[in-house]
């Protein structure tokens, strides 16, 4: 177990470790997906292209690299209290990882490429992954109160925009496969450690009077981790199979 310090009055936090490897796993994964679908967005031919590559590689890494390590990490950590998840809240997140990285994709890929726009939709993906993470945070539903260390919701901020102004760079700047696993490689250190940077920010002060509403109508269970990756993993790797055929069928095609 990895322990997580805090103060006498706060909840030490511990990690499963299976659920952390996971949690990089996955967000390995959807990056590379990701990059593979955003090759065919400066190429699209027409508008109903582009958009299509845009929302494929958009959800990749929004809702496969990110949102899916940001849940399965949530799971992986144990405060000795039970917690359920809001469906409607956890859904939410998950919407607005996939709109930020999918507008930022737009912004930075459409057109020819340059700086400004690749640090603008930087930004704009970026402070969605942030969102995206308290948002999640705030979803969480236990008998405790969450105290936030600004200072580190800031650097979590910074790190979420500076990583994703990387990771749209490497969407659009590299194209050999194993460049693009060694870009994944990195892009999954990124997005962990966005993450792991705004848990700890956070300190869970227990009170046993506060039990939210909606607690046994929340998502739960000691599995959840585990199911959550093994159906996000078949669907990328599904998605790999997929794009990986169309592109030796175009390269027949064009022989």
């Amino acid at each position: 177990m990895i322990q997580g310090g805090s103060d006498m009055h706060d909840v030490h936090q511990s990690y499963n470790m299976l659920l952390v490897v996971l949690s990089y796993v996955v967000a390995v994964l959807g990056s590379f997906t990701a990059l593979q679908l955003a090759v065919a967005i400066p190429v699209a031919r027409t508008a109903s292209q582009r958009w299509g590559a845009v929302l494929a590689a958009g959800a990749a890494v929004g809702i496969g690299a990110i949102w899916a390590m940001h849940f399965i990490a949530m799971l992986a950590c144990d405060t000795g209290m039970e917690v359920a998840y809001d469906m409607p809240l956890t859904v939410l997140s998950a919407l607005l990882a996939f709109a930020a990285c999918s507008l930022g994709l737009v912004v930075a890929g459409t057109g020819v490429f340059s700086w400004p726009k690749l640090v603008s939709g930087g930004i704009y993906m970026g402070l969605g992954v942030a969102g995206m993470h308290y948002l999640g945070m705030s979803a969480m539903l236990m008998p405790a109160t969450l105290d936030y260390n600004g200072g580190l919701v800031v650097a979590s901020v910074a790190i979420a925009v500076v990583a994703s102004i990387a990771a749209l760079w490497l969407a659009f700047n590299l194209r050999g496969p194993l460049q693009m696993v060694g870009s994944a490689l990195v892009m999954g250190v990124a997005v962990c450690g966005m993450h792991y940077t705004g848990m700890a920010a956070v300190d869970f002060l227990p009170d046993a009077s506060r039990l939210p509403a909606g607690f046994e109508q929340g998502m739960r269970g000691d599995y959840l981790g585990m199911t959550i990756f093994a159906v996000v993993a078949v669907l990328l790797v599904a998605t790999l199979s997929v794009n990986f055929i169309r592109q030796q069928r175009r390269a027949d095609v064009s022989i």
